[in-house]
């Protein structure tokens, strides 16, 4: 198989506030991530997400475990860790905004101890490549948020890194800008980047990630491709059902392994969340008299939810 691009073994962080209870953001996490692949990272506010970022980016320390960046330990190897890797936020951070475009990234540049030629080189490259030719020497404060975003990424790139981290990166976009950033996304996988993208919209999962973990209360609750996340959690079920009464409907809410029932223009929905609830759910109501039953998979949104208990998700 090769080094992974990222392999996170047990990796565990526990912040200890004075005078209050300690905090655990990372329990126990383990993942590997080979190179060349978009790995989406989910989970609600304060799942962790933000400190494995930090930890791989050798900007905070582990409690325990350890972590590593093609092979390089991000702790005992950090000067070797660093050049590897390219931060894009979502949001202002990181940009200078009284700055033209071309001077963020030359900043950036001398930042990376290029030279002045690669720098100049490296920028127009940059430029033109994320569409900011023909704005490149205007101030950043006159950009729009796609433009910002583009810029960032650019701006994650000054250092030809191997590995990217993307904060919530489309954050704010406009659908045809979010769509445009996402295509340079999956340009970055096919030039053998990989690309660890924490997000809270599920759409961007699953058109750009070849795998997702979601996260939450510092621990691993899955790791699977967007396709077949479902699969992984085939109990989980949702039956859209036209037809019976209220009496029915109430008898199938105590039948073990539904979740719950939601009735609403003159028919229901009802949530299956164990393995084998479905059929006895679905004789059930033929035995009613239903006049329309019909079985869905849930969505990754649905997925995410129905896992995470529906905790502080932002969409």
């Amino acid at each position: 198989m090769g080094t992974p691009a990222v392999e996170i073994e047990e990796l565990s962080r526990v912040f200890e506030p004075r005078k209050k209870p300690p905090v655990v953001a990372l329990d126990d996490v383990s993942l590997a991530i080979p190179p060349g692949e978009i790995h989406g990272l989910l989970g609600p506010n304060g799942a962790g997400k933000t400190t494995l970022v930090k930890i791989l980016s050798t900007v905070l320390l582990p409690t325990s475990g350890r972590a590593r960046v093609l092979g390089h330990d991000v702790v005992d190897e950090t000067k070797a860790v660093r050049p590897l890797l390219g931060i894009v936020f979502g949001g202002e951070r990181g940009l200078y905004w009284r700055l033209t475009g071309r001077q963020n990234l030359a900043y950036w540049g001398a930042l990376y101890k290029l030279s002045a030629r690669e720098t100049k080189a490296r920028t127009q490259q940059l430029i033109e490549r994320v569409g900011l030719a023909e704005r490149a020497d205007e101030r950043v404060e006159t950009y729009s948020r796609g433009m910002k975003q583009r810029l960032h990424l650019a701006r994650g790139l000054v250092g030809d890194a191997t590995v990217l981290f993307l904060d919530e990166p489309t954050t704010g976009m406009d659908p045809l800008a979010a769509r445009e950033f996402r295509t340079l996304i999956a340009e970055l996988r096919d030039e053998g980047r990989t690309i660890l993208l924490a997000t809270h919209d599920m759409v961007e999962a699953e058109t750009v990630c070849d795998r997702v973990t979601l996260i939450d209360r510092g621990k691993v609750v899955a790791t699977e491709s967007p396709r077949t996340l479902g699969q992984v959690i085939s109990r989980f079920q949702r039956i859209d059902v036209e037809g019976v009464d209220a009496a029915v409907l109430g008898e199938i809410r105590a039948l073990t392994g539904v979740s719950g029932v939601t009735e609403a223009d003159g028919g229901a929905r009802i949530e299956v969340d164990e393995e084998g609830a479905t059929r006895v759910v679905l004789g059930r109501l033929v035995d009613a008299g239903a006049t329309s039953v019909k079985t869905s998979l849930p969505s990754l949104e649905e997925v995410y939810v129905q896992l995470i208990d529906d905790r502080g998700l932002e969409l």
